[in-house]
């Protein structure tokens, strides 16, 4: 049986993920930084800080993996900004840590590595969607040690390590922090209809475009690069996750806002602008498409809506 172990399983994409592969049929190990994963998410549990590279060796020496996803990682890019030293010590040492442990303890394990589609940075700036031979420019500290990342891991592949790179686009859903801009919108609205806010909601840049993404769906195509890919596919790597389509952040919190009975006004919050914000960024899938024959399935509006019911539930009197 596939044994799979999931760094950063207590996240928002970790639990999903762990899901997913649970309903594959895989043996699921979860590892997490300190706090369980959801309850039944995945058997057994492992604890460890990816920083840590004895602490990363003890867990993967356990666990024996036969294939990995490393999610773990600071993904919040506000967060890298105020912090970009925990930032580079996470997503930069502790996927070396977690390389070098699986070359010492479980060589022949298949990792996938998440990376993330702010490595293009500047290069979403040509108004085009972006293939995975579109040069990477990182905008943030969050995207240059994803980058980063992605060439330490590269180099153990290129030593023999079996692997591939995702780069997913945005991907929302229940569970996601509210320091992400769905949520934060769905958030605030259950708040609003609880009566726990002003009917007020604060906001960032609403004309920013983006490829926005079900995190089912991105789980998914997690579990499709987990197999085999089919022949004839060529040396690829290195795989976008996108839809190709991209909504203005303005039309999804109008969606979100049509779905609450209460009239609830737009406030705009300086705070809450990116310096490094760009003006529409999608991405070419093709190439995971060929691979796997994977393909987004969930309507974005049927994802708002799950996503707002979550955030009500948090606030039910």
């Amino acid at each position: 049986m596939q044994r799979t172990l999931v760094t950063g399983a207590n996240g928002f994409v970790g639990q999903q993920l762990c899901r997913t592969l649970l309903e594959d049929g895989q043996h699921v190990i979860a590892l997490t930084s300190g706090t369980p994963a959801s309850p039944g998410a995945a058997c057994p549990q492992l604890q460890c800080d990816i920083r840590d590279s004895e602490a990363v060796a003890r867990a993967i020496a356990l666990a024996r993996p036969t294939h990995v996803v490393h999610l773990a990682a600071i993904s919040n890019v506000p967060t890298s900004f105020a912090n970009p030293e925990l930032t580079w010590q996470t997503n930069v040492l502790g996927s070396l840590n977690l390389m070098e442990a699986l070359r010492l303890h479980a060589p022949e394990a298949f990792t996938l590595y998440v990376s993330s589609s702010e490595v293009y940075g500047a290069s979403f700036k040509q108004g085009q969607a972006v293939d995975e031979q579109t040069a990477c420019h990182p905008m943030n500290p969050y995207a240059a040690s994803k980058l980063a990342g992605e060439i330490a891991v590269n180099e153990y592949f290129r030593q023999g390590m079996r692997g591939v790179i995702a780069r997913p686009f945005n991907h929302i859903g229940e569970h996601q922090s509210p320091e992400f801009v769905t949520a934060s919108f769905a958030r605030q609205i259950a708040m609003a209809e609880a009566g726990l806010q002003p009917p007020i909601i604060q906001v960032g840049n609403l004309e920013a475009r983006r490829d926005f993404l079900d995190v089912r769906d991105v789980c998914n195509a997690y579990l499709q690069l987990l197999k085999p890919l089919r022949e004839n596919t060529g040396p690829a790597r290195c795989f976008n996750i996108a839809s190709g389509q991209t909504h203005r952040i303005r039309d999804v919190l109008e969606a979100l806002l049509a779905m609450s009975p209460r009239a609830i006004s737009i406030e705009q919050d300086p705070k809450r602008l990116r310096p490094s914000d760009i003006p529409i960024a999608t991405g070419n899938s093709m190439a995971i498409k060929q691979a796997t024959g994977w393909q987004p399935t969930t309507p974005l509006h049927e994802t708002l809506e799950r996503l707002l019911h979550y955030w009500r539930a948090q606030f039910a009197l």
